[in-house]
C-alpha cells in the first residue's frame, strides 16, 4: 500500500516478525521495532522516614539524619497480551509493607567495617560507629545486612526484599526484570535491577 507525505513517497510494510515495521521511504529497509513492556508503581504512599548514618572510606561519616525516603518500582515484561496480564495488588502489598517496616526507625548497616556491637537486649542497643559510642532503644532500632546506609545499597536490600517476598508472583512467565528505586530528595537516589 503506497501513499504520499509531501514530496516523499512511503509505503506500509505491516508486522514483520519479532516486531512492528513502520512505514518508510520507498527502497530503504524497513524500520523494525521491537517493544519492550514496564509497568510502574510511583505513588507518595510508599515512603519511610528513618533516621541513618552514612560511612565514607577511611573511617568518616556523617552525624545523624533524617530522610523520607519514596520507593518506586518497575516491572519489565515480556509480553501485555491478555492472557499475562499482570495483577498489580501483590506488588502494591509488598511495597507498603516494606515502607512500614522500615519507616520511623534508625537504620544500623551490621556489615560495615567501621561498625561494632557492642550490646544487644530486648530494651537497648549499645554500638560503636567509626569511634563514636551509642545506646539506643532497641524498639528504635533496624538492622539491616548491608555494609553502608546509602541509597545505593539500600535500593539492592530493598530489591532483594521485595523479589523473596514476591518468589510465586514473579514465577509468572511474563516478568523478565524488576527495578527498585529509592529516593533520599526529589531527583536524588539510586535503582536497582535484577533480571530473571
Amino acid at each position: 500500500m503506497h501513499f504520499r507525505s509531501g514530496v516523499a513517497q512511503l509505503a506500509c510494510f505491516g508486522s514483520l516478525p519479532n516486531g512492528v515495521c513502520f512505514a518508510n521511504a520507498i527502497g530503504q529497509t524497513p524500520y523494525v521495532s521491537t517493544p519492550q513492556y514496564r509497568i510502574h508503581i510511583k505513588r507518595d504512599r510508599y515512603k519511610f522516614s528513618c533516621a541513618h548514618m552514612t560511612v565514607f572510606p577511611g573511617g568518616r561519616k556523617e552525624r545523624m539524619h533524617g530522610h523520607n525516603y519514596y520507593v518506586s518500582l518497575t516491572v519489565e515484561l515480556s509480553s501485555i497480551d491478555f492472557e499475562h496480564m499482570v495483577d498489580f495488588g501483590p506488588l502494591k502489598k509488598a511495597l507498603a509493607n516494606l515502607c512500614n517496616e522500615w519507616k520511623e526507625h534508625v537504620l544500623l548497616a551490621t556489615k560495615n567495617p567501621y561498625y561494632e556491637l557492642v550490646s544487644d537486649t530486648e530494651k537497648e542497643i549499645e554500638f560503636a560507629l567509626c569511634g563514636h559510642r551509642y545506646v539506643l532503644p532497641r524498639e528504635d532500632v533496624l538492622l539491616m545486612p548491608i555494609d553502608n546506609l546509602a541509597v545505593e545499597p539500600l535500593s539492592n536490600f530493598a530489591c532483594e526484599r521485595l523479589c523473596t517476598r514476591m518468589g510465586a508472583w514473579l514465577d509468572h512467565t511474563t516478568v523478565k526484570a524488576i527495578e527498585v528505586t529509592i529516593e533520599e530528595n526529589p531527583g536524588q537516589g539510586a535503582t536497582t535491577r535484577h533480571e530473571f
